[in-house]
Formats: C-alpha cells, structure tokens, sequence
C-alpha cells in the first residue's frame, strides 16, 4: 500500500499537490505536513501534522509511525525570503533537507522527490538554452542550499541506493496559491492586479526574462517524474524543466489584451539581482528523453486562463 508524506505542503505546489495525489491514491494514502496548521481545512480532507524538518527526530518519527513508503518534500524558503533570512534558510532547506534525504535512506523509503530550481544557476552560467550539466555557483543563500539538496541526493542514491529525484523549476505561474516569496512571484501579483484593475509596480526591470510554467504542467512534471522507471533516470535533481520565458513586458502587453486598462510601472529592487544571474531559456531535452517531459501550455494559453481563473477567484467573472 502507497502511503505518501508531503513536507511543506501549505506552499504554493503542495497545496496543489495534495489535491491530485489524494484523487489518484485515496485521500487516506496522504499524509500531509507543515510547520504550522492550515488556515483552512483541505477540499480533499487529507489527513494533516505539524512538521518542522529542522528536528531529525521528528521526521524519522513521522515516517515510522505513519507506515510511509513515498516522500514528496516540498518544505522550502525562497529566495526572496532567503535572503531576508538566510540563517533559516538554510535550517529548513539544509539541514531539513537532509533530514529528510538520512530519513528516507535508514527508513527504506521507495522514492523520494524533491524540487530543486533554477536558483542554482548563477553569473558564471550561460544565460542561454542552458544544460542540465553546467556552472551552478549561485549567489543567494536560497541557490547554494539547493545546489547542496542536489549534491546530497546524488551522495545518497550513488553510495546507498536512495532513489532520490527531482526537477529544477522555473517560476511557477498558478491562481490558487497567493504570491509570496519567489523572485518569479511578481508574475501571479501581475494577474491579481490586473483583474482588480490596479496599478502594478514590478519589482523587475522590464526587460528581465525568465523561464516560466503554468502549474499545470509543474504538477504533471512532477508525477511523471515520480512514475517514471528508475532505469530511465540519467540524473537525480538536474533536470531542467520550462515551458516558456518571457520578461515583465511581455507579460504586460499579454494581460493587456484581456485588460485594456491595466498600468505597470517599475521600480526594481534587491530581487532584480537575484534574476539578473537566473538563466534567461533552458535546454530541457534531458527531461523530455528520459521521462516524457512535455508542457501542454503555451505562453498566450497561461495568459488566457489565468484570466478567467483569477476573475473566478475573485469573483468577478
């Protein structure tokens, strides 16, 4: 029997996650995690736990005492909020990471996926069509935790079998979960504004481009990542994965097809230097070769129904 931990996952993928791991396992067969409780009780009435992944302890004792066979470990601060943080961050995505990696390494745990991201990358990274096998020498505390998750996971699966994997993310564009503290958020604060016709101001230079997906996608990504045979997988945690990239412009006179009157203006801050060293498009073959990695969403198509989606949300379709 399939029992699955979710660790973070009141974040912006868990929460998402959750919901499609419950209809395809059973809502008993999820067991989700968080350091703190849910403002609000999940749709899918998934059994819940508070978690800190800092405290080995309690994470060998979850995994014990829950019977857990998989591991999605989604706990993680960005890199926005890293960098106000950097002590915590790398507590949780650190050493919580490793916990979590010894964890289900001791315990016997069949598979164990945790995202990596394009803050791995750093100056010295081509800005370009960028391989899974390049420069990582990130600059922010956010980039060199996950370029550690990924050196570990590799550590483990080579010297103790641990089938560990993972995909590095680009920004995630989604209408359920709030903007909160990526360098790729100001993306999602762009549709809540524009539906609300409300000036934006992006914290972004306009011509500031990046790799980007619609949910949708980074959900499926993760699942056929998770299905896909252990024989099939060349890497642990570097694959590259993106379906577009566009720059805060772009994305403007997009929305503005669907909002006639919406305003952006810009006022770059300290997270424009965190993207300035991001990767501009990513090469991700690798993916698409080893697992079937294959976006469904266009650019113009995640304009669209992130649209109607945030109109619903707010009501205001």
């Amino acid at each position: 029997m399939v029992k699955i931990l979710i660790t973070g996952s009141l974040g912006q993928i868990g929460s998402e996650l959750v919901t499609i791991l419950a209809k395809r396992f059973g809502k008993s067969s999820i067991l989700m995690t968080d350091v703190k409780e849910p403002a609000v009780k999940n749709s899918e009435d998934v059994e819940f736990s508070i978690l800190d992944v800092t405290n080995a302890d309690s994470v060998r004792s979850i995994v014990r005492e829950n019977g857990i066979t998989d591991i999605f470990h989604l706990a993680s601060i960005l890199s926005a909020a890293g960098e106000k943080n950097p002590q915590k961050a790398f507590a949780v995505n650190s050493t919580g990471t490793f916990n979590v990696i010894d964890a289900a390494s001791s315990l016997g745990i069949n598979r164990l996926i945790i995202p990596s991201t394009i803050g791995v990358f750093g100056p010295e990274t081509p800005r370009d069509n960028v391989p899974d096998i390049t420069i990582t020498r990130p600059t922010t505390m956010y980039g060199i935790t996950k370029v550690s998750a990924e050196l570990l996971s590799s550590y483990y699966h080579d010297r103790f079998g641990l089938d560990v994997r993972g995909v590095r993310y680009p920004g995630i564009i989604s209408y359920l979960t709030p903007p909160s503290a990526g360098t790729t958020d100001y993306a999602v604060d762009m549709f809540y504004h524009a539906v609300k016709h409300q000036e934006y101001t992006c914290y972004l230079s306009p011509e500031t481009t990046l790799p980007m997906m619609y949910m949708p996608d980074a959900l499926k990504s993760l699942l056929r990542l998770f299905d896909a045979p252990a024989s099939s997988l060349k890497h642990r945690l570097e694959y590259n994965i993106s379906s577009f990239s566009f720059n805060p412009q772009e994305l403007y006179g997009e929305i503005k097809r669907h909002v006639l009157d919406f305003r952006v203006r810009y006022e770059p801050d300290f997270r424009e230097e965190i993207a300035k060293n991001w990767p501009r498009t990513l090469d991700t073959s690798e993916a698409a070769k080893d697992w079937g990695f294959s976006p469904e969403y266009s650019f113009k198509e995640t304009v669209s129904d992130m649209i109607v989606n945030v109109r619903k949300i707010l009501d205001l379709a």
